[in-house]
């Protein structure tokens, strides 16, 4: 019996993160042959080369594929997407794999999947069924399910939300984030290697901000992110760490406020454009408040019984747990909510929180899934009627 080929495509150093313990998992299966292919945002330059961490982690790469114009404008996005599709369905009828592996709702991952729904390779999806009312990954990440024909969701409401959708129940299983697992599975850095890691000196208070354009929203990425900067310098004795936005609609613009503001505030603040994942969970472990739009701060950041500020419309719809506390991407929103997550009371009361994302075993659970599923029984999908 041959081993199957099972394909992975990642674009974005948080998916990759995510993907982590799926692509090890395969790796070391003697019944499986992974294909990893790289693209976007991982070959770019701007924002940091990040298939060389993939490299280092152990990963052959199969196949790097430029999907990524150097652009973030409506007009640019679009023809990434083109791109993606154009050179994606080329490397799939080079490598054939029995199965291709995706995660979310990024528009790189859209080109994946249109170009093996084309090729009649079944596609399997994790994190569907999720809603993000104020982004565009809201509909690319409905549109993925619909291509997909097997399903790995995060919560069991979403579970049920890929099957309002059509899908068959017996194909879609609810394992938890993804996420969660390095948590468990990863030795973190101890306090010290942490700070000589990043260069940076930690506060008596410290804060760690993700901050991504609302793209459903016409310009308006430079007026919340200086409010969020204006919230933040009122606060004394406290380090700011930014990680950089993706590559999104008008993510360079938030990129460029960054880079000004720790210009001038190299004391307090300091910003990267990728941390990888041993740096990312690291943070989470020593700062005090997770602050911006980030789906982490919903599905991660509380196995940490941390506040997360979750600022504006971007992960407008998801599930989320107590340690979450919502706010207007205002001054004076952000202001209160910074207060909040400070207050000996709130953190009293979320200490013992309990992630609903799950307890971090799905790797396990999807690689159970994908050695015994029929995958020629996939491609011909019927429609779940309720």
């Amino acid at each position: 019996m041959t081993n199957r080929k099972i394909c992975v495509f990642t674009g974005s150093r948080a998916e990759y993160g995510l993907l982590y313990w799926i692509i090890k998992g395969i790796q070391d299966n003697p019944g499986m042959e992974l294909q990893l292919i790289v693209g976007g945002m991982h070959l770019s330059p701007e924002f940091g080369l990040t298939y060389k961490q993939i490299e280092a982690d152990g990963f052959p790469i199969l196949k790097k594929v430029e999907t990524l114009l150097s652009s973030d404008t409506p007009v640019g996005v679009s023809k990434s997407i083109g791109l993606g599709v154009i050179s994606l369905s080329e490397v799939f009828a080079e490598i054939k794999p029995d199965i291709l592996l995706l995660l979310g709702d990024r528009f790189e991952t859209f080109a994946a999947a249109v170009s093996a729904m084309v090729a009649r390779i079944p596609i399997g999806h994790f994190h569907g069924g999720e809603t993000t009312e104020g982004v565009i990954d809201e509909s690319i990440r409905h549109s993925i399910t619909k291509m997909s024909h097997i399903h790995f969701t995060s919560t069991e409401i979403y579970r049920k939300r890929v099957i309002q959708l059509g899908e068959q129940p017996e194909y879609v299983v609810n394992v938890g984030a993804l996420g969660i697992e390095s948590i468990n599975k990863l030795e973190l850095l101890s306090k010290g290697q942490f700070e000589k890691e990043l260069g940076i000196q930690l506060d008596k208070r410290n804060i760690l901000v993700t901050f991504h354009p609302a793209t459903l929203e016409d310009a308006t990425s430079e007026k919340q992110f200086k409010d969020l900067i204006k919230a933040l310098d009122e606060l004394e004795d406290t380090k700011i760490i930014f990680t950089k936005s993706n590559a999104d609609i008008e993510g360079r613009i938030i990129n460029d406020f960054i880079d000004k503001y720790v210009s001038v505030n190299i004391d307090k603040a300091a910003a990267f454009t990728s941390l990888g994942q041993l740096k990312y969970l690291s943070a989470l472990k020593y700062v005090d408040v997770v602050v911006g739009n980030s789906s982490s701060g919903l599905l991660e950041v509380p196995s940490f019984k941390k506040p997360t500020i979750n600022i504006g419309d971007r992960q407008k719809g998801r599930v989320r747990g107590i340690t979450v506390i919502d706010c207007e991407p205002d001054f004076h929103s952000i202001k209160n909510a910074l207060n909040i997550a400070f207050n000996t009371e709130f953190l009293s009361s979320i200490k013992d929180s309990i992630n609903p994302y799950g307890t971090g075993n799905a790797s396990y659970i999807v690689l159970e899934e994908l050695k015994s599923v029929e995958l020629n029984r996939l491609l011909k999908k019927k429609f779940n009627d309720l």
